[in-house]
């Protein structure tokens, strides 16, 4: 006889993307990150501009890397800046909103037929 997989407890925390494979419940940081946000046309621009920056300011440093008499004793300004970059663009996508979710967008379509 095959065994079939248990329920999850309804005390336990759902996380529906893991919920029959996480041993563990995921912490509700992670549920944020996996959830898609909304970036409006002027943010997505600013990230794009920094994304092109990163990359290149990242092949500079690479080619910087590969020169023999590079020293590679303390970080350069090249990855201070990338670092400095990557940090904005965080902060440009963090502080877009959330996407919502099916549930969400469902439980809306049923108010509007209720309304």
């Amino acid at each position: 006889m095959p065994l079939l997989p248990q329920p999850i407890p309804l005390s336990a925390p759902a996380c529906p993307t893991h919920a029959r494979f996480c041993a563990a419940p995921c912490s509700p940081s992670s549920k944020a990150a996996l959830r898609p946000r909304i970036i409006p046309q002027r943010e997505g621009r600013a990230l794009e501009i920094l994304g092109h920056a990163i990359e290149y300011l990242a092949d500079e440093y690479a080619l910087v890397c590969r020169r023999p008499l590079h020293s590679k004793a303390a970080p350069s300004g090249e990855v201070q800046a990338i670092e400095i970059l990557k940090a904005h663009s965080r902060d440009i996508y963090s502080s877009c909103p959330f996407a919502p979710s099916l549930i969400e967008r469902i439980c809306l379509w049923l108010d509007l037929l209720r309304a």
